[in-house]
């Protein structure tokens, strides 16, 4: 497939830096997109993640900008490539895996010298497919695109989308569907798996110049520190442990955090079957094919420490076993703190106590015995009135056994007096920390749907109310209510 290069003028503000691509052969293998068959379209596109590479929104307009996108020209600079990696997949090394439906256009270059990858997903077929058919369908590229938005208005590090481009191209999933490709943004896509295939092939070069031009790239300020990978390592430790503990705070589920998914900047990386909570459960599994449930929500943070100690294995030939360990050994300490800091702003509390992690404990306890819903009820949470006989009536009907309720609301009652908390601005507080709207899996699934029938504008909807979720929308209610029953539990696995 020969690639007809974009005219200066259609982009004339994207350029290319590409690091990556300077790097020896061993790291990734080049190769162009191999576009549709049928006409790109563009389906939608994030206007705030342009600016961050200086390209004018104006461009969305243009049909070679769906063409770019949709992998049929490319633009000057561009240098595509599949990058390679390896990786463990529910706890079974891969020894090789890399981008089988994606390919890195290139790192674009904004005036302040910021460098982020164009990820191309969708792409179609590289030399790490395996047996896949190296595309990516409407219905997976929806649910990504948009969680993006949703992690990314939640405050929560996380690669970006910087537009959807559709096709009327078959691909073959458990039924026809139709091809899609997202265009995904992040200072880098390097992973865990990235350094591990380096390690178990033996070629320790090749990891010690990954890991100089990581350290080079994103962590330099450790580029001449003495013991310089052990302290990189700790700080991906401290970034990964703080991520996890922003999932666990707003009830989300990653749903395959194989190492190959894990990202050495501590980004949220590839969306597959993840999903957002709606009745509290700490064992919910948002992949059905995860029959035996490593990747529940409950286990989140026990594999980030897992798969860190993967990494941690796997930078040895450059780094001294104990000073890695003693940074493997400083992530459950502050996923801890991390966590209760984040649970204590979610209640409203100033100042912790020792006796928070019990409050915190029973509250959740009762939401799940209850089957209620875990971002409505704390959003209600902030409505809660302190006064000495102030029933809460409205947060009370959540709760099955009301009596359980009514002790706990009195410890908390106490709680909050003990700190003089004014409910005016706790509730404001909260509110800013209590998400009003979250991605729900069925909200996802309204938008697809409509979308296999080219009508959009649910995508468009969503976008612009997952970017403010904290803010009451007028109009917007419905997306703030309960799952309908045909929404609940669907079943979602690594094709999503």
């Amino acid at each position: 497939m020969v690639h007809r290069t974009m005219t200066q003028r259609t982009l004339e503000t994207l350029t290319f830096d590409n690091t990556y691509a300077r790097l020896p052969p061993a790291f990734y293998a080049k190769l162009n997109p191999t576009p549709f068959t049928s006409p790109p379209y563009l389906i939608h596109a994030n206007q705030a993640a342009a600016e961050l590479i200086d390209l004018d929104p104006e461009q969305f307009q243009r049909p070679e900008f769906a063409e770019l996108f949709g992998g049929k020209v490319l633009a000057p600079g561009m240098e595509p490539l599949a990058m390679l990696y390896s990786g463990h997949q529910f706890g079974v090394y891969v020894p090789q895996l890399g981008d089988g439906r994606a390919i890195l256009l290139g790192e674009a270059t904004n005036k302040r010298g910021e460098r982020r990858d164009l990820h191309l997903k969708g792409a179609g077929m590289t030399p790490f497919s395996r047996d896949g058919d190296g595309r990516a369908v409407l219905r997976s590229t929806i649910r990504e695109y948009l969680c993006c938005a949703a992690m990314q208005g939640l405050g929560i590090p996380t690669t970006q989308a910087l537009c959807l481009v559709g096709s009327d191209d078959k691909v073959y999933r458990e039924q026809v569907e139709t091809g899609a490709m997202l265009v995904r943004m992040a200072p880098s896509h390097v992973r865990f798996g990235t350094f591990e295939i380096f390690y178990y092939r033996k070629q320790h070069d090749d990891l010690r110049m990954l890991a100089d031009y990581v350290i080079d790239q994103h962590f330099s300020h450790l580029r001449d520190a003495e013991e310089k990978y052990a302290k990189f390592f700790t700080e991906v430790v401290e970034r990964t442990a703080r991520l996890i503990a922003q999932w666990q705070a707003v009830g989300w589920a990653h749903g395959v955090m194989n190492t190959d998914n894990m990202s050495i900047l501590g980004l949220t990386l590839d969306y597959g079957p993840y999903g957002f909570m709606d009745d509290y459960d700490a064992g919910f599994i948002c992949n059905h094919s995860d029959h035996n449930g490593r990747y529940a929500f409950n286990q989140q943070p026990y594999i980030g420490l897992w798969n860190l100690s993967c990494l941690a294995q796997a930078l040895l030939p450059l780094a001294d076993k104990e000073a890695l360990k003693a940074g493997l050994e400083t992530y459950q300490p502050l996923f801890d703190r991390e966590y209760q800091t984040r649970m204590r702003e979610k209640f409203g509390l100033i100042n912790a106590e020792i006796e928070d992690e019990e409050l915190i404990h029973d509250f959740l306890s009762f939401l799940q015995g209850s089957h209620a819903d875990y971002t409505i009820v704390f959003r209600e949470l902030g409505t809660f009135s302190s006064q000495k006989n102030a029933v809460n009536e409205k947060l009370r009907e959540h709760f099955l056994n009301r009596d359980r309720f009514d002790e706990w609301a009195v410890r908390y009652r106490a709680r909050l007096q003990r700190e003089g908390s004014r409910d005016d601005e706790r509730r404001e507080r909260m509110n800013r920390v209590n998400p009003k709207y979250v991605l729900r899996n069925y909200l996802a699934q309204t938008a697809i749907e409509k979308a296999q029938q080219k009508d959009f504008s649910e995508i468009d909807r969503l976008f612009a109310l997952l970017q403010i979720p904290f803010t009451d929308q007028p109009g917007m209610e419905a997306y703030a209510l309960p799952p309908p029953s045909w929404g609940k539990h669907l079943a979602v696995s690594c094709s999503s």
